[in-house]
């Protein structure tokens, strides 16, 4: 079947390989599963009603939840009307949620939960265009997601089939906005065919076969997880939602999931996870562990270290690294990564584990891939983004900037053609802020985002996010921003990594009351300082971090630190972090460290 628009992946899964998990999640405790036949047959009721209930092709419907299946049965019942899907983060500010729901025109909003409602309901009462807010969860007092489906008898199966005909494969059918780091957000305008394209391009390169299962926690609002979760129905592949973020290790035990998709901020947690478990042994199991460890982290492909070390690979394999793969089920073929950049000695830990991490690039404005790591045809390389797809064209500006070129290029930017033309030009070429090279063997190498470097008073060059992925290899640090924009040299804003500073100081006697006390603690200083000069050195003199200060709190995406995808908002935190930022200067002559 030939598959043009989002919602013909229903069919091409009903005729190719139907499902009896097609999708499942927890519910009270257990596993509820929604066959094909199901998801079809509940997203064909959606289109109705909501036809059903004055609602055009056309119309924007926004949708506010945690991934569920009455996420992806609207997703697809909205499609097949003709209706344009915007997909918000929970966990957006309000003025967020009223600029987006005015913006996009939005006449009807579904929600998770109550909270979301009496958040939304407020809001959705200043705007008379706005039909309904509905409920997927039962909620006193809030209308449930079934009236709409209970309205679907009034709507002949007929006219949702003409309607599908009428739609072509250039027509919109999102409107996704981006998190932004200051402003209003802007509409990415994205069709059936920029996201369809992207999805059978990127298919070859996810390991996985019908029947397999995948377990899904990031946000399906984000469009990575969005177009991964459009191959998986593609591709017949069982789809499960993780309950929440805090219960992924449980989940991925009892699912046994062959793939998943994460963001190296989780990555960078699982294994520091692993290193605490670690130092918790005693005797000949902690020597093991690190030996294990130690050896990982110089793995390199293709057996590139020779038959001594594979041969100890082997057996570290059996006897630790096999403990890893059991905690993420068992049957890990694959790990897609994408969203920032990802540690290369991660990359090399979790591949000599036997658990590939495939590292990818791509946008929202880009539906989204650019570029992934390839396993089949061994097109890997540490560091890199891998390949770019074969579907694109991408050039390196004069000025390192990657631009790409392609059916999978967004329609452009919602009301805003200023905006467009100003990364999109002439000849069609995407301009994607991103710097980076091609490697010797042909895969992408992101170096920084060219609006985050900056410039030193000295007229030096900054690359932060290379400098802050390095640092991060610390235990000891959870989060880091380098700044020092016409400074006289770098800085870093630090937040801990608590459990591992705490397993420390018991180590080193120093009790751990306040997280504002223990950052003060000069011990606790020296640690960091010598944590600090340790990454240093890997950087040219310009470069090195010469002040620092640790922050008594971690950065998250509920307190505004961190985007939904996890990356800094780098102008938020130096806003809030401004005096401690500021102090690192105070005594600093002009010229003079």
């Amino acid at each position: 079947m030939n598959i043009t628009r989002i919602f013909d992946i229903l069919e091409h899964q009903k005729s190719t390989y139907a499902l009896q998990t097609a999708l499942a999640c927890k519910k009270n405790g257990r596993w509820v599963h929604y066959s094909t036949n199901d998801f079809i047959e509940q997203a064909s009721l959606v289109s109705r009603g909501l036809i059903a209930s004055g609602l055009n092709p056309g119309d924007k419907i926004a949708n506010v939840s945690n991934n569920r299946p009455e996420w992806n049965i609207l997703d697809m019942g909205m499609l097949q009307a003709g209706m344009v899907h915007v997909p918000l983060y929970p966990t957006i500010t309000d003025d967020d949620y009223r600029y987006i729901l005015k913006h996009a025109e939005v006449r009807m909003v579904f929600v998770s939960n109550r909270e979301l409602f009496e958040r939304i309901h407020k809001i959705a009462g200043e705007i008379p265009d706005i039909l309904g807010v509905f409920t997927y969860d039962e909620v006193d007092g809030a209308p449930h997601w079934s009236q709409i489906t209970d309205r679907a008898d009034g709507v002949p199966l007929s006219r949702i089939e003409e309607i599908k005909a009428q739609i072509k494969a250039e027509d919109l059918f999102t409107l996704i906005y981006t998190s932004g780091t200051t402003g209003f957000p802007k509409g990415v305008m994205l069709s059936h065919n920029n996201v369809v394209s992207n999805l059978l391009a990127s298919s070859p390169r996810v390991p996985c076969e019908a029947g397999d299962k995948c377990l899904s926690f990031l946000p399906l609002c984000h469009i990575f997880e969005r177009m991964l979760t459009y191959m998986m129905m593609y591709r017949s592949i069982s789809i499960y939602y993780a309950e929440s973020m805090e219960t992924i290790g449980d989940n991925l035990k009892e699912v046994q999931p062959d793939f998943f998709s994460s963001v190296p901020r989780l990555l960078e947690k699982v294994f520091d996870k692993i290193v605490a478990k670690g130092h918790e042994q005693t005797g000949i199991k902690k020597k093991l562990f690190f030996w294990a460890l130690n050896l990982g982290l110089r793995y390199e492909l293709n057996g590139a270290n020779g038959p001594w070390y594979e041969w100890q690979l082997k057996i570290a394999n059996k006897i630790i690294f096999s403990k890893w793969r059991e905690a993420l089920g068992g049957r890990v073929k694959a790990i897609v990564s994408g969203a920032a950049a990802l540690q290369p000695r991660l990359a090399r830990v979790f591949w000599s584990a036997q658990i590939p991490v495939l590292e990818g690039y791509g946008l929202t404005e880009t539906s989204p891939v650019i570029a992934v790591n390839f396993l089949a045809t061994m097109q890997v390389e540490f560091g890199s983004v891998g390949p770019v797809l074969d579907t694109l064209e991408v050039k390196i500006a004069e000025d390192g900037e990657i631009c790409c070129r392609g059916s999978n290029i967004m329609m452009g930017y919602y009301k805003s053609p200023d905006l467009t033309a100003e990364v999109i030009d002439a000849d069609g070429w995407f301009h994607t802020g991103d710097i980076g090279r091609f490697t010797e063997k042909g895969n992408l190498k992101i170096t920084d985002r060219k609006k985050e470097i900056f410039k030193t008073s000295g007229g030096k060059y900054i690359a932060p996010q290379v400098m802050e992925n390095r640092f991060k290899e610390s235990v000891y640090i959870e989060q880091l921003m380098v700044a020092g924009e016409s400074r006289n040299f770098p800085s870093a804003l630090i937040t801990p990594a608590w459990d591992a500073l705490a397993h420390w100081c018991k180590q080193e006697g120093i009790p751990v009351g306040s997280y504002t006390d223990l950052v003060r603690h000069p011990k606790v200083v020296q640690l960091f300082q010598k944590e600090v000069d340790r990454f240093n050195t890997g950087f040219g003199q310009w470069e090195q971090v010469k002040r620092f200060t640790l922050l008594p709190v971690s950065w998250g995406i509920d307190s505004g630190e961190l985007t939904a995808t996890m990356k800094l908002k780098r102008k938020v935190i130096m806003e809030k972090y401004k005096a401690e930022y500021e102090a690192l200067y105070a005594d600093v002559a002009s010229g003079h460290i």
